[in-house]
């Protein structure tokens, strides 16, 4: 980014296509969990615009969309495991852009994808609603593993959306190369 007002301006775009995607595309996969679509956005920002920058666009996003639907019932875990997820898919990003085979660039990121779901998910997010709720740490990841599944299904399907948007994105940003932080 030129700038770090671009960077800011891009960065809050973001975090209204994560809320915008999460509200208005639910597709049901399980009884009351869903394909999160906003994780696309996350994805997507994680992968051009930086680790920092995703990880805002999946942290942020969740707050708004969760003051928006709940309050903040639910929030400091998704918000929490998605900061995980975050920083996980923008180091692999940023680390996998060097390589030079599609085939193991694709597959370091979707391991990626079930380390970074497990951590922040069925770890960060499952700890976290156990302090919150008192309940015992196994009986939450049980039932954050419908989430896990469906969190991620989407980002491994947004892998390909990715590798899709490379050109289109170095078009209208030419000067985007490397980890974004928003400092240049």
């Amino acid at each position: 980014m030129k700038n770090r007002v671009q960077w800011i301006c891009v960065t809050a775009v973001g975090v209204a296509l994560f809320v915008a995607l999460s509200l208005c595309l639910q597709v049901p996969v399980f009884e009351n969990y869903y394909l999160c679509l906003g994780y696309a956005a996350m994805m997507v920002y994680c992968c051009f615009f930086g680790t920092l920058s995703g990880t805002l666009t999946g942290v942020l996003g969740v707050v708004l969309y969760c003051l928006l639907i709940s309050g903040l019932r639910g929030m400091p875990g998704w918000a929490l495991g998605n900061a995980v997820i975050g920083v996980v898919m923008g180091l692999t990003f940023h680390v996998t852009k060097k390589m030079k085979r599609r085939a193991v660039q694709i597959a370091v990121q979707i391991a990626a994808v079930a380390v970074s779901v497990t951590a922040g998910i069925l770890v960060v997010k499952s700890l976290t609603e156990s302090l919150l709720y008192g309940q015992p740490f196994a009986v939450r990841t049980a039932k954050n593993v419908y989430a896990w599944a469906a969190d991620a299904v989407m980002m491994i399907a947004s892998l390909p959306v990715c590798h899709m948007l490379e050109g289109p994105v170095k078009k209208i940003f030419p000067n985007l190369e490397g980890e974004q932080t928003g400092n240049e």
